[in-house]
């Protein structure tokens, strides 16, 4: 019998002469198959040993008991003998079961590892991760071991702009199914400004991601913003995406715009004022317009109207900070942080004559009763004086009231020269832009509707304080969030009888990162 032959053999390597003396009924009940053997079907085989042997010792034990009775003493001793050889060969199949299953569990082991590493073709993988408070850019590292050291690592970049990777994997071959990959969050300088997470196997990211990854988080707010901007975590390697932008129908999907973007994101140029279902996607092309992926899943949002409240402003209505980070993030919109449901009507570089020039265009569809009116900033630290502003604000009030709307003015906020000048991303300010600030800040609180949001944020020399922002400009998270909890609690105290028929939707914020 193969079956037989083949396990002797072994047991030959094993442990000898065990399987040699293997009891007849043990022999009996060994099963052939065709050969090769598995290290399970082994296994198997020694338990069936177990068992016959342990049936001879029950026989043997039975018919000494019998000798004991006819034969006397003789009978008695040929008995003890009989089940002492029946209880070392138990003993014998039980040591070959574990000699066995030890060496099944090894060589399985091995196996299965060759075999994760020969299964592992991916040649690419995303990465992504928590957006992290006042992070402007991120260290992603790839290590060849699970500990931190600096043996371990094989790859790293500090450029990555969002909160997420694709990184190609090619040039690691097969080696990379067994790496691990860390990620921590820096400042412009490149400073940590948290610990690094633990690091993880690189297989618990998206292996050979076909299309870019949306991570606009329109569908969290109370309201889309009038003017998205769409974000991504981009192709590895693409420079150039194009969007796809349809209006959803039952009868089917209608494509109403086509728009050329960069790495990252996209800021949308015309308004959603029509209400109604809306989805994108995201495709990576190289600079010829040639796909480099597939198009990412459709992601919606959705337009309604009327909306009880609205806001209308610049970029620090519009959302984003951190510098690099875009609106579309909860994070750095303060309208995440009001106690009650707010549009967001805000278009980054705004002043307030562009307001004006889009008020009926912007504001009126939507229908509110309350507008919260933010703007300024870009006025004060360009070339427009303080009281041409006040006279823009003043048409923005006439406005609002002509079309029955209650207008709420909240102070503009400080910047800080000092940061602007060192990061040199955004323009020096007039030598004079507080005396025009204050000017502005003195008339919005002389209105029936004010909220001073500014006063908080300053610094000792009425600058924007540090804590608060990082490019000198825009308020980041923390400056965010106070400005939208100091608006959400005035409306909810001046306005009861609108804002108590408005639902919030429960947003869930990143923590501030351990240091």
């Amino acid at each position: 019998m193969r079956y037989g032959k083949f396990v002797a053999a072994g047991a030959a390597c094993l442990t000898a002469g065990i399987l040699l003396s293997a009891p007849a009924e043990a022999q009996r009940h060994l099963t052939p198959v065709a050969s090769p053997m598995t290290s399970e079907t082994r296994l198997v085989t020694a338990q069936q040993l177990i068992e016959a042997a342990a049936r001879d010792v029950a026989k043997e034990k039975a018919e000494a008991a019998k000798g004991k009775a006819d034969s006397g003493n003789a009978a008695k001793d040929e008995g003890a003998s009989k089940t002492e050889d029946a209880a070392k060969k138990e003993d014998a199949a039980k040591t070959l079961t574990k000699d066995l299953a030890k060496k099944m569990e090894t060589k399985d082991a091995v196996k299965d590892a060759a075999k994760d590493v020969a299964a592992f073709h991916a040649k690419k993988v995303r990465l992504t991760w928590p957006i992290v408070p006042s992070a402007v850019r991120y260290q992603v590292v790839l290590l060849k071991a699970f500990g931190d050291a600096a043996e371990n690592v094989v790859w790293s970049t500090d450029q990555v702009y969002t909160n997420g990777i694709e990184i190609n994997l090619a040039p690691f071959g097969e080696k990379a199914a067994k790496y691990y990959w860390k990620v921590c969050p820096l400042n412009y300088a490149g400073e940590a400004i948290a610990k690094a997470t633990a690091p993880a196997p690189i297989t618990d990211g998206e292996l050979d991601p076909k299309a870019p990854l949306p991570t606009t988080e329109f569908e969290k707010m109370d309201y889309a913003p009038l003017y998205p901007v769409f974000s991504w975590v981009p192709t590895a390697g693409a420079k150039h995406h194009v969007i796809e932008v349809y209006r959803v129908k039952p009868e089917g999907n209608q494509l109403i715009r086509t728009l050329q973007a960069g790495e990252y994101d996209y800021y949308e140029e015309g308004g959603y004022t029509v209400p109604g279902t809306y989805a994108w996607r995201v495709q990576a092309v190289d600079e010829s317009g040639w796909p480099l992926s597939d198009w990412s899943p459709l992601s919606e949002f959705q337009v309604t109207a009327p909306t009880p409240i609205a806001a209308l402003g610049d970029s620090i209505t519009h959302g984003g900070g951190a510098m690099s980070t875009p609106p579309g993030y909860l994070l750095y919109d303060w309208e995440s942080y009001s106690a009650v449901p707010i549009k967001n009507l805000g278009y980054s570089g705004n002043t307030t004559q562009d307001m004006i020039d889009r008020f009926e265009r912007d504001v009126r569809p939507f229908s509110p009763r309350v507008l919260v009116i933010m703007g300024g900033v870009n006025d004060y630290r360009g070339t427009v004086y303080g009281s041409e502003t006040v006279e823009h604000l003043i048409a923005l009030r006439d406005k609002c009231l002509a079309y029955g709307i209650t207008p709420v003015f909240t102070t503009v906020t400080p910047i800080n020269p000092g940061l602007i000048r060192r990061y040199g991303q955004i323009e020096i300010p007039p030598a004079d832009w507080q005396v025009h600030r204050d000017y502005i800040n003195h008339w919005v609180l002389e209105q029936t509707y004010a909220i001073d949001v500014a006063k908080a944020l300053e610094d000792g020399a009425g600058w924007l304080a540090t804590k608060y922002t990082t490019d000198g400009l825009h308020p980041d998270y923390l400056g965010k969030r106070y400005i939208g909890e100091t608006i959400g609690r005035y409306l909810s105290a001046h306005f009861p009888w609108i804002t108590g028929k408005l639902t919030k939707k429960p947003i869930i914020l990143p923590e501030e990162p351990a240091k």
